[in-house]
């Protein structure tokens, strides 16, 4: 037994229970990763931190933090030998999982779970990689893996666990005791304990002031001495489980109907607030999840206990929002947001065509969202807006159009103090959304096709310092779904990334 210093949080004095694995996006050993950070994840940490907490010796290996390639990482995994290899599965590293699933030691159990196994079960049950696969587990893990970590025949009475049944080669399911199914599918997320920060190798994570920082250092004493060095930030998530629609997002509450959406009591968030402080010293907080801003009742009553407990005179944060619901929040409402210590929202704004818009089921306009983030920025609130370039049915006229909308948004900026951010994306499809419904059911397109994903290089002509930290964002499935051809799409794309770069660079917009 060996374990690799790559392994974050196990307790290598003793056999490993289980070895959570995040795939890499790409094999770095073929083209080096050009990121020095990647998003954490935060679901495996939940899993692995009550896990630890019911006494099992596990660990993390992020294999897309630490540019792992495929061999490297089933290395690691067969030297550290646990009884369990644990894997989350997401529809652009699923050829990365199975790959490396392949590779395993047949002495160590697989279990697998994410939106990729949850949408297409079967697919995973019957790949020949996925051989040594004993437990397929559906939703939100926590009670439920410890659970199989405790007995592997615990799999049987467990809701929401498949596996194939060795001898006729079918899918086989835990039959439950109706009285404790809803807490095994969906637990009390105010009584899970915080996440364990141990199990993630760059969270928290210095990050470098951006402009509102530097702005509101004249008007808060504390934040003075974060110079060029900036804050120690982390991310949390507030809520699980989301009330929209979006076609194209996994999170969609008709690809979900098995979520029961809860948010976290307010004073179980300040107090991981003020654990995260005591602990690391982190001042910076990313509420990454859908519903933060995204209810105007979740606003009010998180804003309520920020304010009692003065969260804005000791932090900032930063949290994604709903257009729809931001445009109904009064200037007062704005005020206390600003007073209680947001820094930026992040905005999915998708589209500058209200036809595609409608068609994504977005539930905003253009219009709408330029004045929202007019009354966001002329408050010193900035702005992170996430682009679709190639949606299904998108014209040049549409995709003119988002052009528009972001240089729109970028003159928005340049008049208020707030910052206004464009991040911009090619449309991929993912399983189980309704545009993946759409596609396959009606668009004549096959599963096969859509899961062929591959990273986009937009570095290939040359090392570009605008494109980097977007290896995770890079990925295409090849397919033309737009009137617009791919290659202009991508144009259009690095174009933006970099008109955004260089005002970053020129300090027109924030960093970061």
């Amino acid at each position: 037994m060996q374990q690799s210093p790559l392994i974050a949080g196990a307790d290598d004095r003793h056999t490993l229970d289980a070895l959570f694995i995040n795939a890499p996006l790409r094999d770095y050993r073929l083209r080096p990763r050009t990121n020095d950070y990647t998003l954490p994840v935060l679901g495996m940490a939940y899993i692995a931190t009550y896990a630890r907490q019911q006494g099992f010796n596990v660990g993390v290996l992020d294999a897309e933090a630490h540019g792992l390639g495929i061999e490297a990482t089933a290395r690691i995994v067969n030297e550290a030998a646990p009884r369990w290899a644990a894997m989350n599965l997401l529809a652009p590293t699923y050829e990365m999982s199975a790959k490396i699933a392949a590779l395993l030691d047949p002495g160590i159990a697989l279990m697998v779970g994410g939106h990729h196994a949850k949408a297409m079960p079967d697919r995973v049950l019957a790949d020949p990689r996925m051989r040594h696969l004993r437990a397929l587990v559906l939703g939100e893990g926590e009670l439920r893996v410890a659970a199989l970590l405790e007995d592997e025949h615990n799999r049987r009475t467990l809701p929401g666990v498949l596996w194939r049944d060795p001898l006729l080669g079918t899918r086989a399911a835990g039959i439950a005791d109706p009285k404790t199914s809803a807490a095994l599918l969906g637990p009390d997320i105010d009584s899970l304990p915080y996440v364990n920060r141990a199990f993630m190798p760059q969270d928290p994570y210095r990050a470098a002031p951006t402009a509102t920082d530097l702005r509101l250092a004249g008007e808060r004493p504390w934040l003075r001495g974060i110079g060029v060095q900036g804050h120690w930030e982390a991310n949390i998530v507030g809520s699980r489980g989301c009330p929209y629609n979006c076609s194209f997002c996994g999170a969609a509450v008709s690809a979900n109907p098995d979520v029961a959406i809860r948010v976290r009591s307010p004073e179980d968030i300040i107090g991981e607030l003020d654990q995260l402080h005591d602990e690391y010293g982190v001042s910076a907080f990313r509420f990454v999840d859908d519903l933060f801003l995204g209810v105007g009742r979740v606003i009010n009553e998180q804003m309520d206990a920020f304010t009692r407990h003065k969260i804005g005179d000791r932090y900032v944060w930063d949290a994604t929002g709903r257009i729809n619901v931001l445009d109904r929040l009064t200037n007062v409402d704005l005020e206390r947001l600003v007073a209680n210590g947001l820094r930026e929202v992040a905005l999915g704004i998708e589209s500058g065509s209200d036809r595609i818009l409608a068609a994504m089921d977005k539930r905003i306009t253009a219009e709408m969202t330029e004045r929202v983030a007019c009354r966001l920025v002329s408050h010193g609130i900035g702005v992170k807006g996430y682009f679709i370039l190639g949606f299904p049915g998108e014209t040049q006229a549409d995709l003119d159009a988002t052009i528009q909308h972001i240089r729109n948004l970028w003159a928005i900026s340049d008049r208020y103090a707030g910052d206004i951010r464009a991040s911009v994306f090619e449309f991929r499809p993912y399983p189980g959304t309704p545009v993946w419904r759409t596609l396959t059911e009606k668009g004549g397109y096959s599963p096969d096709d859509l899961l062929a994903y591959a990273d986009v290089d937009l570095t290939r002509d040359g090392a570009d310092e605008s494109m980097r930290q977007r290896d995770e964002f890079n990925f295409s499935v090849g397919i033309q779904f737009s009137d617009v051809p791919l290659p202009r799409l991508r144009s259009t794309l690095a174009m933006l990334t970099r008109e955004q770069h260089t005002r970053n660079q020129s300090g027109i917009g924030a960093a970061a």
